[in-house]
């Protein structure tokens, strides 16, 4: 459990974006970076071992749950070799590929375009009733009020001092999953201990907040390191490497440039929502959220000179059916897969502010490389807080 170690030379962040069954890539990358961690500290290792703060919306949100949440013996749920095989398993029931006999209709008569029944079943049945303050480590899962129009950001570190944010994991996997025309919105109360004080949340996906969390944990880190809290004891804020910092994407389809401002400047409001099927106005801000993000953490850590203390993995090609995030069938699952395997052996790409398209650093380390060095300073880390 990160939160149990003593002194700090540096505080760890693992964050995930959002993006559906786009969760498998992810997956893969942390399959391979716990394989690491296992070379290095033995086979019982785990992701949740190593972090401070794992932050995921949506897709994200599911994955951080599942290594950070809890199992019988104390000890993550999943272990990440496993995360695709659960989207391989469930995937399909979540958004099941017969469903919608309206078609395109579906989008304005009907509802949202599955049920989320499937969902809600599975994360009950996993989860009960754990709550956020019982994970392993420090876990931030964004949602997106739709009554209060506002973020609503849970955390383990607001839970513990919040007993009304201190809610199920089920209830919040559920909520920064629900993506707007693909899934409900989700309602739930919360009680404090004496069943004195209530409230109530109408909540849908996080990715309207923020489809890359990572600059909401980075926030956090930096927050509790400034209070001198015991959650991040002995690091110094003013040092250049306070922070370490892994974000995981779950890939664009910027190279298929979907969308061009000639044909959009005769789009109604229907066309902004569903167009040849695809969602622009959902595309156009997940990424523009994922973007920012990646700009602003990339232009701190220049500033403290400490890139090499932030590694983004992101795969920007994605077409067709790859680039959906429902689009659940046997063939595309596995197309994932392969992208997550390929994507291993790319060389490390960082974004061009201009183009916003991700391009290879010249004489860059392959990202499976740059994960095995990630691994070495995280073991490195963890042993020092042990004899510490």
């Amino acid at each position: 459990m990160a939160t149990g170690f003593g002194k700090r030379r540096v505080a760890t962040v693992l964050s995930i974006d959002g993006g559906g069954i786009r969760g498998i890539i992810p997956g893969s990358l942390l399959a391979f970076l716990e394989s690491k961690l296992q070379e290095l500290d033995g086979s019982q290792a785990r992701i949740a071992d190593y972090f401070d703060i794992i932050a995921g919306t949506s897709t994200g949100g599911l994955v951080a749950t599942m290594l950070a949440a809890p199992n019988k013996e104390n000890r993550p749920m999943y272990a990440a070799k496993d995360i695709n095989d659960f989207y391989l398993e469930h995937s399909p029931k979540i958004f099941p590929q017969k469903s919608n006999l309206l078609g395109p209709l579906s989008v304005f008569f009907g509802g949202p375009k599955y049920d989320g029944k499937y969902l809600r079943s599975l994360t009950n049945n996993l989860l009960r009733d754990l709550t956020i303050t019982q994970t392993l480590t420090n876990v931030i899962l964004p949602t997106f009020d739709m009554k209060l129009l506002q973020p609503v950001i849970f955390s383990t570190i607001e839970g513990k001092t919040n007993a009304l944010k201190n809610a199920r994991l089920a209830d919040i996997c559920v909520a920064t999953s629900a993506a707007p025309t693909y899934l409900p919105a989700h309602f739930f109360t919360t009680k404090d201990p004496n069943g004195t004080s209530t409230r109530n949340f109408d909540l849908v996906d996080g990715a309207i907040a923020a489809n890359n969390p990572a600059l909401l944990a980075v926030s956090e880190i930096r927050n509790q390191i400034r209070m001198h809290t015991s959650e991040f004891p002995g690091v110094n804020p003013t040092e250049k490497k306070g922070m370490l910092v892994l974000s995981l994407g779950t890939g664009e389809a910027k190279y298929e440039e979907k969308y061009n401002a000639p044909t959009a400047a005769n789009w109604s409001m229907i066309n902004w929502l569903y167009n040849s099927g695809k969602t622009p106005i959902i595309d156009m801000f997940s990424s523009a959220s994922s973007d920012m993000v990646d700009y602003h953490i990339s232009t701190l850590f220049q500033s403290l000179d400490s890139k090499e203390y932030y590694l983004r993995i992101q795969d920007d090609k994605l077409s067709g059916d790859a680039a959906s995030v429902d689009i659940a069938t046997t063939q595309n699952l596995q197309r994932l897969k392969e992208i997550g395997a390929e994507l291993l052996k790319k060389t490390e790409s960082r974004v061009n502010l201009d183009t916003g398209k991700y391009e290879e650093i010249e004489g860059g380390r392959t990202n499976e490389a740059a994960l095995a060095k990630f691994a070495q300073f995280l073991s490195d880390e963890k042993k020092y807080r042990q004899t510490n």
